[in-house]
């Protein structure tokens, strides 16, 4: 049974379409993770809207959708993808950080309603679900895929997540703020021994303290986070989008010099856990 990861948006903040991004692109976050038969989609940035093409030139009819948070960035997609406008087909939209303050389907509903977006949430004529939990939650999807959730320190909150399948493990862990020189122990708890861990490494040590409050992190962190938790491959993603690809080609030369099991993510990359 195969187990792997496709990056459709590895931005943060806002996209980016630009001829000094294509290498890496340009478009926010949005991950794809097959488990078998199965899809989980990460994040509903940009990238969910070419990831939905992809869907319905494919076939595929049912996923879940694990929302780190629901800044813009993370959520600005969600109209723009396709399947969930066919009837027949299934979704599953889950989020760790708003139970106590509405949930899930009204702040979705909300960014496509007047006067900021045209098509209502119920137009969507696949049968989707809401599903609110809090973040530090684990929970069994079948007999064969498990999700432990952890919470994020960022503002309004996020969660991190880590999907178990096959023996193998992938961790999704942005958006995040750590604190210097104090590691955080529930992300270290979550990936541990993990085969690969997606981080929010959106600025470098050099660059952080003037973005502190901002609620990301650095790559440099990543790493350290990596190495204390026996992880085995570290991607470097929700890259600022300041950061043209040649600046993005320093950032990852000066990352494999530091530890060689760390790649920078790109949009359209497809990694074999």
């Amino acid at each position: 049974m195969s187990f792997a990861v496709k990056f459709w948006g590895v931005r943060g903040s806002i996209a980016c379409p630009s001829p000094e991004h294509i290498e890496y692109g340009g478009n926010t976050s949005c991950i794809e993770v097959c488990a078998g038969e199965y899809r989980f989609i990460l994040d509903a940035g940009t990238g969910i809207r070419c990831l939905g093409q992809e869907f319905l030139k494919s076939g595929i009819k049912e996923a879940h959708l694990l929302l780190t948070h629901t800044h813009w960035d993370h959520i600005n997609g969600f109209p723009f993808f396709a399947p969930a406008y066919v009837p027949g087909n299934s979704f599953h939209v889950m989020a760790g950080h708003l139970m106590d303050v509405g949930g899930i389907r009204q702040v979705l509903a909300s960014q496509m309603a007047n006067p900021t977006f045209p098509v209502p949430l119920e137009v969507m004529q696949a049968n989707l679900t809401f599903e609110d939990f809090r973040a530090g939650d684990s929970f069994m999807l079948n007999d064969q895929i498990k999700i432990v959730t952890a919470p994020l320190h960022h503002p309004n909150g996020a969660t991190g997540y880590r999907i178990e399948f096959d023996g193998k493990s992938v961790c999704y862990v942005t958006d995040t703020e750590h604190i210097i020189g104090k590691p955080d122990q529930n992300i270290l708890k979550l990936i541990e021994g993990a085969d690969l861990v997606i981080y929010d490494s959106t600025y470098s040590d050099e660059t952080f303290e003037s973005k502190i409050g901002w609620g990301h992190s650095t790559w440099q962190e990543g790493i350290r986070l990596c190495r204390a938790a026996q992880v085995k491959k570290l991607a470097i993603f929700h890259h600022d989008p300041e950061h043209t690809d040649d600046i993005m080609h320093e950032v990852e030369e000066a990352a494999k010099a530091e530890w060689s099991s760390c790649f920078v993510a790109k949009e359209r990359m497809v990694v074999e856990v």
